[in-house]
């Protein structure tokens, strides 16, 4: 895999769990627990001994899982855990000597910054991409935004106090590639084997990451003078009409269409931290995306789209 092609699969994923390993007989179940949870990409730190022989163990027996290394330290370590079949690599700072190492093999790092001096440095020895830690303690969601302003090219892995409570934040920022945490895949689990626990807070992270939340039901009109007729009866419930070129929103919950639009009879809308990773996880459940409704923001990202499949005659939007 090419290291755009890692990161965009970082990306589409959308959280990583970070995990500690003990004992490496505990390796691939909890490879396999994290694969039922849906997610496909586990970092292992090298804080234990048993790190090396772990990744070692889930790239033999677990092939479609992408394993990463973290808490690598020193060049030293990073080549341990290449020799292993780590895929990327992980730093809780930024090391030169380890970054050099990496990038002089293409293999893809991860260093870790939490100041603007530090994503100089890096950006100096040629990265773009960084792991922002400790992510809550260093000023959380609204730091990375304020960053955004000077380092507009710049993408980050956030971690450090993330739960599938306040992941959705980090979600939203445009500069945040993925975020990582080691609640779903905790030592306590692991050494009790409860691996359908493990599955369980992967499969809830995985949902929490995409932020979903209903936006608006949609409904389509034949002509203007429909959607005008259909408003005034909605204004009688005290909603406000906010009338826009191809639609009446009432309030922000009912959007009252000028035409046919898509959907026999309306749409559905959901907002998201991101409509094209979204997207890809709804694929699993059978929902294709139109590729003509899609909409891009100035950056390139996907603003909206609607999915082919209806349900009850609705159509499915999803909005960033």
């Amino acid at each position: 895999m090419t290291k755009s092609g890692l990161f965009q699969f970082l990306h589409d994923t959308g959280v990583i769990p970070v995990a500690c390993v003990e004992d490496a007989a505990n390796a691939v179940p909890l490879a396999e627990a994290v694969l039922a949870g849906g997610i496909g990409v586990l970092e292992i730190t090298f804080r234990t001994e048993a790190a090396g022989e772990a990744i070692r163990q889930i790239r033999a027996e677990c092939p479609q899982m992408l394993v990463g290394a973290g808490t690598v330290l020193h060049p030293q370590t990073a080549e341990k855990a290449v020799q292993a079949g780590a895929a990327f690599i992980v730093s809780a700072g930024l090391n030169p000597e380890t970054v050099s190492w990496c990038t002089a093999r293409d293999i893809p790092v991860l260093p870790g910054v939490c100041t603007p001096s530090e994503i100089e440095q890096g950006l100096a020895l040629g990265l773009d991409t960084f792991k922002f830690f400790p992510a809550e303690a260093a000023g959380g969601a609204a730091m990375l935004k304020s960053l955004s302003g000077p380092f507009p090219g710049v993408r980050f892995l956030a971690t450090g106090g993330i739960r599938a409570e306040n992941i959705a934040q980090y979600a939203r920022c445009r500069n945040v590639l993925a975020a990582a945490g080691s609640w779903m895949v905790s030592g306590e689990l692991q050494a009790k084997g409860r691996w359908d626990e493990i599955t369980r807070l992967c499969a809830e992270a995985l949902l929490a990451v995409q932020g979903l939340e209903f936006a608006h039901l949609g409904i389509n009109n034949g002509t203007p003078g429909e959607a005008e007729q259909l408003a005034r009866i909605f204004e009688a419930f005290g909603m406000r009409a906010n009338p826009g070129p191809l639609s009446i929103f009432m309030n922000r919950e009912i959007e009252l269409m000028n035409r046919p639009f898509y959907g026999s009879k309306g749409h559905i809308g959901f907002r998201c931290t991101d409509p094209a990773r979204t997207a890809k996880y709804l694929e699993k459940y059978g929902f294709t995306v139109n590729p003509e409704s899609i909409q891009y923001d100035a950056d390139g990202s996907v603003r909206l789209c609607y999915f082919q499949e209806e349900t009850a005659g609705f159509a499915i939007h999803l909005v960033k």
